[in-house]
């Protein structure tokens, strides 16, 4: 667990579903021993792994104890908050969220969209003298990363310019003094990732969901509070930026600048799609300006990973519309002070033979090339990724479905095999599913024929092979696991015991021939018997003697007595 990093996985919650690896663009995820956790240098921090995580193992760092302390400290705290709390906070009068903020102990509330429009208005200057090639914005600190680790060669193309939230933040600390700490507030968690390296201009980073925990313990209710002349954003409402937060807002707010008409903007949102739209393309491929807004959300940041998606996404676009003023004649602020560059920092993957693949491959039983089913069920789109990631230490056998399931089907059938007893498994149409062979002999002659042909039996009617299938349908219709002894079978006598396998749909069956141990029984009885009987007639000799000289004793010794009477 990395509670460095703004995503960590909570192990003890993690249920090996490998969801998260199926889902991450960028394959930032390592599985041991069934629990998959980010890889830091891999992860771009787009959140896809936490929104798809079923049993919430994947959580994102919590910095509220950073910003209670900063409210504790001597610098005034401001809010630079995110235009997408219009569609957050539906229907919520601004000044009602920013009395509930204020309550909380922040200095003043800022919308981060003035920061959006200082990063407009710089790059109009750019794009006035642009004769061809692509820039690519920087609005997106996901995008950002995403480039500068997989497609490094267009980080030239990635504007020059800051963030609109780090550009709000320095233009906050210019207007209110350097002092002043900013705490980012809004659906995006890889603003985490820009506050830990640019501590200077942001001091911490929450997202919506911890300000409503927040307001709740605190039992701090927006709706309920009456705002003054003082609960307004400061320095000033932002106009054109605040659409921002939807897809091809960015885009608006150029197209409207002088000089800017000639070029040719795009929009592309979702890593994947971004993927798709430049993989194989060189920057000098192209021959005319373009212009490339780039999202990790698609629609926007009004779908990012900290947002509730309470309402249709429609909506949730329209609301931020409206909460946008668009104004021709809005005077540009000053913005030569955030220029920004970017470095490369290109994810090394690390060579591998094709014997090495072959090898890894082996471990999951695709020992030739139509064993490679490419199914994506691992997470990894092709079995070769898969192996590659083997190879990585990012990856277990165990996340290969088809590997699994020919394992369990190997192993039952082995098991089968060599069980000594006859075992059958029926559907509740009294179908066979599997049987070994015994029960094949058990059946006759002309059902082992049937089971050379076809092991198993698949499809045969269970009544055509044994005379008590009556018992099987009763386990199926009760649900109760059923034992009967000593049932007739041609010659044969059998125990039989019937249980569940799926309630009511399949149940199976194991069967003993105890024909030879009721012949033993009938033997031992039989020679007991017989020395019960030479026993009784020894004892009933020993008594006939035992009689016999007992009379002989008894007239000797009334002989003896006579004569001594005489006497």
């Amino acid at each position: 667990m990395n509670l460095k990093y703004p995503i960590y996985t909570a192990d003890a919650e993690c249920q090996d579903c490998f969801k998260c690896v199926r889902h991450c663009p960028v394959k930032a995820i390592k599985v041991v021993s069934g629990h998959a956790s980010v890889i830091p240098e891999l992860c771009v921090a787009c959140g896809k792994c936490v929104e798809v995580c079923p049993v919430e193992a994947k959580k994102i760092r919590n910095d509220l104890s950073v910003v209670l302390d900063l409210l504790q400290g001597p610098d005034p705290v401001y809010v630079s908050l995110a235009p997408s709390w219009g569609s957050e906070f539906k229907g919520l009068p601004a000044p009602k969220l920013i009395a509930a903020l204020r309550k909380l102990g922040f200095a003043g509330v800022s919308e981060t969209a003035l920061g959006a429009q200082i990063v407009s208005d710089n790059l109009a200057e750019e794009l006035r003298g642009m004769k061809k090639g692509l820039m690519i914005s920087s609005a997106c600190p996901v995008v950002v990363d995403f480039v500068r680790k997989y497609l490094p060669e267009f980080v030239p193309s990635i504007t020059p310019v800051l963030s609109p939230a780090l550009s709000h933040a320095l233009m906050l600390r210019k207007v209110f003094g350097e002092n002043i700490k900013v705490v980012f507030i809004g659906p995006c968690i890889a603003k985490k990732n820009e506050a830990d390296r640019r501590p200077d201009l942001i001091s911490s980073a929450i997202l919506f969901p911890m300000l409503r925990q927040w307001l709740k313990e605190l039992k701090i209710d927006p709706w309920q509070l009456q705002p003054t002349e003082e609960d307004r954003f400061v320095p000033e409402d932002s106009k054109d930026g605040a659409i921002y937060p939807i897809e091809g807002g960015m885009n608006e707010t150029l197209r409207v600048q002088p000089g800017c008409d000639h070029i040719n903007y795009t929009v592309v949102s979702g890593i994947e799609a971004l993927r798709q739209a430049l993989q194989g393309l060189h920057p000098d491929d192209i021959r005319e300006p373009v212009f490339l807004e780039a999202l990790s959300c698609i629609g926007g940041c009004v779908h990012g990973p900290g947002t509730e998606h309470c309402s249709p996404g429609l909506l949730e676009r329209l609301r931020i519309i409206r909460n946008t003023d668009f104004q021709r004649d809005r005077k540009p602020r000053s913005v030569a002070e955030i220029t920004e560059k970017y470095d490369t920092a290109p994810v090394q993957d690390s060579e591998v033979s094709i014997r090495d693949i072959k090898q890894a491959l082996l471990l999951i039983g695709k020992a030739t090339q139509e064993d490679e089913l490419n199914c994506g069920g691992c997470g990894y789109d092709t079995c070769q990724n898969f192996a590659k990631a083997l190879l990585a230490g990012k990856a277990e056998p165990s996340m290969c479905v088809s590997y699994l399931r020919n394992l369990a089907q190997k192993k039952s059938n082995a098991i089968l095999r060599c069980i000594p007893a006859a075992v059958v498994i029926v559907n509740k149409n009294l179908q066979l599913i599997e049987c070994n062979r015994r029960f094949a002999e058990l059946c006759g002659e002309s059902a082992l024929e049937i089971y050379e042909i076809s092991p198993g039996m698949p499809n045969a009617y269970l009544e055509t092979l044994i005379p008590f299938a009556d018992l099987f349908k009763e386990v199926i219709n009760t649900g109760k696991e059923l034992s009967r002894g000593a049932l007739k079978l041609d010659k044969k006598l059998l125990n039989i015991i019937i249980f569940n396998i799926e309630p009511g749909q399949v149940v199976g069956a194991i069967l003993f021939d105890v024909t030879q141990t009721e012949f033993t029984r009938e033997q031992i009885a039989d020679q007991a018997r017989k020395v019960i009987e030479k026993n009784l007639a020894t004892v009933q000799d020993i008594a006939c003697k035992l009689g016999e000289h007992m009379a002989e004793t008894e007239i000797l010794l009334r002989s003896i007595a006579e004569n001594y009477a005489e006497k």
